[in-house]
């Protein structure tokens, strides 16, 4: 803040002191002859229509202004032009909104506008100009000159100062490479221009200005139509990248990430909408998601709100617009907005919502982009819920909804691998079956047996946590993978679930019985470990070894055991 204030006060001062006085010495020295007022308020009108009709080029917007600039200059000299380019630099700053604060803005872009002119003006004077002169040879020559040393000036004052704020640009970027191509461009415009005007009048203004004013048009929709396209392009390919994600996490990062890149914004969100609440799904600031959770709030309240509410889009330019709905939410510096409701089966269930530091940051077709990435974003959100869910079936058990024997399969065989390059120290595996499982099915029923199975599970789970991999085997066999445990620590927690399994009661309804009232039931486990590298460095070998100790080891030993596998 201080160092922006420093900036301000500095430039405010230079301004002070040398654009007023600045202006009364070129008066004294270069004064102006105006024969014809009339002749002048059209330039200056022309100068303004020029100044209002900006065209996008390379991403940048550009006023074609520098015909005008010249022709004007040709004919009424310095003192002229000057006052000219600054009602122009005040049009153009209205005109190109930028991050920087207006404050700043305005008297370095007046100073910089008047120094150009002064040293653009002394140039040509002193290269042996005339202002008023008619010989083609010397307009078209000192012209020029006029013409470059505007440019470059203004080249080496952007270099200058960027150098001073503390940013390294290169002299000749994409940027100053486009401005010397339009200058060879429109000179020829701007020589034909004063020359016709010295002849014909006004008339002259009318018949170049026209035509060129069309021009212009054209190609600013051209560059529109273009700038559709392009966008259409990379909405289609952010479609294309969210439909080949296969899980709802990576659909929801993937899509908030490229949609905040393609609009380029500093802010994105993605809100859910809920049970009457909104909740914030993701949060993308400063180039990178954020960690950071935010409370649900009700469906009605701030930006995404209206949005619920109304089932519309909306843009806002600038932080005016917007502030009366704000949630506290946003960050201070936001100035755009805009927001598209994330629909489903023309539901709403949620709204996106982009951010910029920038005043005027998005145009129309923008948001018709945005709404287009959101049907993508729904479709592929959707798409990724299923295909999870099919996933989940072929890898769980369709009883316990524990994993089933393909997954722990290729679990074990990844572990094996991480450990066999170095990424993984130990990895134990211990394997239970229920004692006399068949007796219980046979004395209350399978569905009793299916029962205990489902309470077993959820006692595992419960157990284990997120310390290992749970899976189903087969029949009454559970296995559990665990990674970084070392055979004692494995066999700690195995005898620790051969206890509890042995006092837990379960509850089940016998199939079997006349009244099939609840009963208590009590099962034993026997359990098999068999550690890696330990034992063995393969996969399979590592489940048959803690096969063979469950059942020499545990069963052979009178069952309700825990075993260790032993070489």
């Amino acid at each position: 803040m201080g160092k922006k204030f420093t900036r301000k006060t500095i430039l405010w001062s230079l301004w002070t002191l040398i654009v007023p006085a600045g202006l009364v010495v070129v008066y004294n020295f270069f004064p102006p002859s105006v024969a014809d007022p009339w002749n002048l308020m059209a330039y200056i009108l022309f100068f303004v229509l020029m100044s209002l009709m900006p065209m996008n080029i390379n991403g940048a917007s550009t006023f074609l202004v520098q015909w005008v600039t010249v022709a004007l200059f040709l004919k009424y000299g310095i003192f002229i032009e000057m006052l000219v380019s600054q009602l122009s630099m005040f049009i153009v700053l209205y005109r190109s909104r930028t991050n920087e604060a207006q404050s700043l803005r305005i008297p370095f872009n007046s100073l910089m506008f008047f120094l150009i002119s002064l040293i653009a003006g002394l140039a040509f004077v002193a290269a042996g100009g005339q202002i008023g002169s008619l010989e083609l040879s010397h307009v078209i020559l000192y012209g020029l000159v006029f013409q470059v040393v505007s440019l470059l000036s203004n080249q080496i004052i952007f270099q200058v100062y960027d150098r001073i704020s503390g940013n390294h640009s290169k002299f000749f970027s994409i940027d100053a490479i486009w401005d010397f191509v339009l200058m060879l461009v429109i000179f020829p415009y701007a020589i034909a221009m004063y020359i016709f005007e010295s002849y014909i009048g006004v008339a002259a203004l009318v018949l170049l200005g026209v035509p060129f004013f069309i021009m212009t048009a054209v190609l600013k929709m051209y560059n529109n139509s273009e700038q559709v396209n392009i966008d259409l392009k990379k909405a289609g390919a952010i479609g294309h990248q969210l439909a080949t994600r296969l899980e709802t996490e990576e659909v929801l990062d993937q899509f908030v990430v490229q949609v905040a890149k393609m609009f380029k914004v500093e802010y994105a969100y993605v809100i859910d909408y809920r049970d009457d609440l909104q909740q914030m799904l993701r949060i993308y600031e400063n180039n990178k998601l954020q960690p950071r959770e935010i409370k649900s709030i009700p469906y009605n309240k701030g930006i995404a709100g209206k949005v619920i509410i109304t089932n519309d889009s909306y843009i806002y330019d600038v932080k005016s617009q917007w502030q009366d709905l704000i949630t506290g939410n946003l960050p201070k510096d936001t100035e755009s907005l805009m927001a598209t409701p994330i629909a489903r089966n023309n539901k709403t269930e949620g709204v996106l919502v982009l951010a910029s530091k920038k005043k005027y940051a998005f145009a129309k077709h923008q948001l018709q982009i945005l709404e287009i990435l959101s049907t993508y974003f729904a479709v592929s959100l959707e798409k990724a819920g299923y295909m999870q869910k099919v996933i989940a079936k072929s890898e769980r058990c369709g009883l316990t909804k524990l994993y089933n024997y393909r997954y722990l399969d290729e679990s074990l065989e990844s572990c094996i691998k991480e450990m066999n390059e170095g990424r993984l120290k130990q990895l134990s595996l211990i394997m239970m079956d229920i004692d006399h499982f068949k007796s219980i099915n046979d004395r209350y029923g399978h569905q009793s047996g299916n029962d205990i199975l489902v309470q077993l599970a959820d006692i595992l789970r419960e157990e284990i946590g997120g310390e290992g991999t749970i899976a189903r085997y087969g029949g009454e066999e559970f296995v559990v993978l665990l990674t970084n445990y070392s055979k004692d620590l494995a066999m700690l927690l195995a005898e620790n679930l051969r206890k509890r399994i042995e006092k837990h009661e379960f509850l089940i309804e016998s199939d079997l019985a006349a009244d099939r009232e609840q009963q208590i039931v009590h099962i034993t486990l026997s359990i098999g470990v068999s550690t890696a590298p330990d034992d063995s460095d393969e996969g399979m070998s590592l489940i048959r070894n803690a096969d063979r100790a469950l059942y020499i080891g545990a069963k052979q030993a009178g069952r309700n055991k825990v075993a260790a596998y032993v070489k």
